[in-house]
């Protein structure tokens, strides 16, 4: 996924560039209204803080985020959102000793029914 801000004119010639490339298939282009997406977002923070600091199991909690690795020196969150709500938790975990944090590009898929494999065959029979 790549996320521009441009015109639709702009759009089909970065379109016609990336689809020049030797391993792209096919590109295609959506606006925000077209797809449904989230980031997903991993925290890495000590582990003291999750013994010593109860309001940090209310706050993974009330995040919906997931505890994916504890060990005896840290332990790792994963919060899959949208960027509004990976950059909360970050804000809220910021003073429990947060160590690494790192958060996805977008990943979408369409709201239309998008089947690949028709789009790839109707695209070899253009060719």
């Amino acid at each position: 996924i790549i996320v521009v801000d441009v015109v639709e004119n702009q759009i089909i010639k970065l379109i016609k560039q990336i689809e020049k490339q030797i391993e792209v298939i096919s590109a295609f282009f959506h606006t925000n209204d077209e797809i449904i997406y989230l980031e997903t977002a991993l925290y890495k923070v000590k582990s003291e803080s999750l013994f010593k600091e109860r309001q940090i199991q209310n706050i993974i909690k009330e995040s919906r985020a997931n505890m994916v690795t504890v060990k005896p020196e840290f332990f790792v969150i994963e919060k899959t959102g949208w960027r509004e709500e990976t950059e909360e938790l970050y804000e809220k975990l910021k003073p429990y000793q947060l160590m690494q944090f790192v958060r996805s590009g977008r990943i979408a898929v369409s709201k239309d029914s998008m089947e690949i494999s028709k789009l790839l065959n109707i695209k070899k029979k253009y060719e």
